[in-house]
């Protein structure tokens, strides 16, 4: 009989020199499913059908904030440069300063299962934690039994950009604050600009889930660090090619930030990858969409 945990279990954890605010659900003998979050997010993000859609299947679920998010910590570093030369260097492959990159945010997933005392486990990754996650399972490979790419790419300088209106909202373009209103205001409108055509969400729901995240934990300097750390990473194409463990790539035909092609990419490299491209889906995780996730995701991990 699988013991499954009634509530969800929040724990602060040190990991490669910084402490992470991490929670487990589910069976605590299962095997390990970690949930990497994307750019801004705080682990809360996750829709909870989803994650106990694992932990009814009998899994060990396992989601954390990211370094700079959320309750994890918070850096200090200034970041130098202006944000437009910075871009710039990112499109034509230069190197860029930063206070750190995904790889160190791929060593932070390791270095927590070290902490855990979880020899391996399967990744599910969206956005930049998809970014993340290829990064772990090219250079901890025996630590990786499975990947679930969610709406990422492999950050090639080479792939389109997102859609004009979205890089204006993502430069912090329209309702102007750090108050409550100001940044929920200001979220919501990005929010409507990535969601799914086909899914769209109650706009009460999404309201209530930005305040909710805004009152546990609200880090402006922290997002722009998380961004410049992807800039300065540059591709991923060389890791991603290594990555021999069973793959699900999932991304919508409507995504308008990270676009389609970026998914037909990672299949070009990861040829024994599944993809499934979602007609009507754009960058986020609909409702109506989360039990076909799950029930793809869990028939590659117990295939």
């Amino acid at each position: 009989m699988i013991t499954i945990s009634s509530e969800p279990l929040e724990q602060r954890i040190e990991a490669n020199g910084l402490c992470f605010c991490v929670e487990s659900r589910g069976n605590p003998e299962g095997e390990p499913v970690i949930f990497v979050m994307g750019l801004a997010a705080q682990m809360t993000l996750w829709p909870e059908a989803l994650l106990d859609a694992y932990a009814t299947a009998g899994y060990r679920v396992i989601r954390f904030d990211n370094r700079d998010i959320g309750l994890s910590t918070h850096l200090k570093d200034r970041l130098n440069g202006h944000p437009v030369s910075v871009m710039a260097r990112h499109r034509l492959g230069l190197s860029i300063d930063a206070p750190y990159s995904l790889r160190e945010m791929a060593a932070d997933v390791a270095g927590l299962m070290d902490a855990m005392g979880l020899a391996s486990a399967h990744l599910v990754g969206v956005s930049m934690g998809g970014m993340i996650s290829q990064i772990v399972a090219a250079n901890w490979p025996e630590k990786i039994r499975s990947l679930t790419l969610i709406m990422t790419s492999t950050n090639s300088p080479r792939l389109p950009l997102p859609q004009s209106k979205l890089i204006w909202k993502l430069a912090g373009v329209g309702v102007k604050g750090q108050d409550e209103t100001a940044v929920v205001a200001r979220s919501l409108d990005f929010w409507r600009a990535i969601q799914s055509p086909g899914f769209p969400p109650r706009e009460d729901d999404v309201r209530a889930r930005i305040t909710q995240d805004f009152r546990r934990s609200y880090h402006p300097a922290g997002i722009l660090r998380q961004t410049r750390a992807i800039m300065a990473t540059g591709s991923l194409s060389s890791m991603t090619r290594r990555i021999r463990v069973p793959t699900l790539i999932i991304h919508g035909k409507s995504d308008p930030l990270v676009r389609p092609v970026a998914a037909e990419q990672l299949k070009y490299l990861l040829p024994h990858a599944r993809l499934e491209m979602i007609y009507g889906m754009g960058h986020d995780l609909p409702e109506p969409l989360l039990q076909d996730f799950a029930r793809m995701s869990l028939e590659m991990i117990s295939a």
